[in-house]
Formats: C-alpha cells, structure tokens, sequence
C-alpha cells in the first residue's frame, strides 16, 4: 500500500461524516430521538407513578380519600373499575351535571390523561395501593335493617360487598360512608346515571337507590356495608 496524505485522509473522513448525517438528517434530532428510545421502557414502568401525583392533591398521597375536598378513597379499587370510570369523566358521561362539584372537578383531570395508555396505566398502579378501612363517619344507622335492605344489592355487589366485574357493579367495602351516601344522593337526584344510553349500569343504579325510601334508610343500610369492611 502506498503512502495516503493526511490531508487526504482528513478529507475522506469529513466526507463520510457527512454523508452519514446528511443521510440520518430526515430523522431529526437523531440523538434525542435515540435517548428517548432508550427511555422508553422506563417510562412507560412509571407512568402510572407519574400520573398519579395528579391524584395525591385530592384523594391523598395514599388513596385514602379526604372527605374535606369530597374525595373518595381510589386505593386498591379494581382496575377495571378505575378505567371504567376515568373513561367516564374523560368523555363527560360523569361528572357533567351542574350541582355534582366533585364530579365536575374530576373532569379536567381525567382530560389530563390525554395520551393512549394513560388511563389504563394510572388504573393499575392506583388499584395495587394497599386498601385500607375508611373511618366510620355515619353513626346513626341500624344496621340490622340496613342488612335487610342490603338484600337488593347482593345481586350486583355480592354478599360481601365485593363488587362484580362482569356487572361493572364495583366493591363496596374499602369504601368511605360519606362517599357512598353522596352516590346514593347523587343516583336518586338525576346527578348521575341518567343517561341510560351511554351509562346503562349508572341508569340500572338510579332504580336501585330509589328502593332507599329516605335518608334513614340509605342510613341503615351504608351501616349494614360497613360492618363488611
């Protein structure tokens, strides 16, 4: 091989450089698009972490709830369960009547969840928190009529008020009173579940709380489910 001037060399490998990045140059920004790639994998393991400090501020850094802003207990919930709902806030199926403050404020939030896959990841790292027994807040019910009246709802949360999936009826126990007493409120009101369409298992609940002649009956029987925790 014969003697290659350095100059020559220099030049040869600047125009290959060249080429290489003129050719990689429709691909943009090819090292952050490769980082990103690397990430990829990493992030999508924490996303549902990361959404849920959209949570914390509400429902707490646990998912225990706070019945001052009107947050109920999400740790532990089922995940199909979760998604279901998110969904509904998302699309305005709840959280869409004027006197239901709660729902209206989890609205923008499940807008937030804007991306493919985020709802469903939030879902299940919120549905692996550790469930833990909500305080009892309603003191003033029997529950040994409210057993008897728990009688009608057996058939979609199960005898132990742990909820049933292919019913979309969703567990009652690791629930707070409060919250429950709100929903009952809100099914027999029009707050929610009056869209039969688009909401039929919120529609089926309207008849069922309906059943609940007055306030010491939903009483009665919220004190039946908490003695199901």
């Amino acid at each position: 091989m014969g003697f290659i001037p350095t100059s020559i060399k220099v030049s040869k490998t600047t125009n290959l450089v060249c080429l290489f990045f003129k050719w990689l140059k429709p691909t943009g920004l090819i090292f952050l698009s490769f980082g990103l790639w690397i990430q990829t994998p990493t992030a999508k393991a924490n996303r549902g972490k990361e959404l849920f400090r959209l949570c914390v501020k509400c429902h707490g850094s646990a998912g225990e709830g706070q019945q001052q802003l009107s947050a109920p207990a999400i740790a532990g919930m089922p995940e199909w369960y979760l998604t279901d709902q998110l969904k509904k806030f998302k699309s305005g199926i709840r959280g869409n009547h004027a006197k239901d403050f709660p729902g209206l404020k989890m609205r923008p939030i499940a807008k937030m969840l804007r991306y493919k896959g985020d709802i469903e990841a939030v879902a299940k790292y919120v549905s692996g928190l550790k469930l833990v027994k909500p305080p009892q807040t309603i003191t003033d019910g029997d529950a040994a009529i409210g057993a008897t009246l728990y009688q009608n709802c057996i058939s979609c949360h199960g005898s132990k008020g742990e909820g049933m999936q292919p019913l979309n009826s969703p567990p009652l126990v690791g629930q707070s009173d409060w919250y429950l007493m709100t929903q009952l409120h809100n099914f027999k009101n029009g707050l929610r579940g009056a869209d039969s369409e688009k909401d039929p298992n919120g529609s089926l609940m309207v008849s069922m709380a309906n059943t609940l002649a007055d306030k010491k009956a939903m009483r009665d029987v919220l004190a039946h489910i908490y003695t199901l925790q």
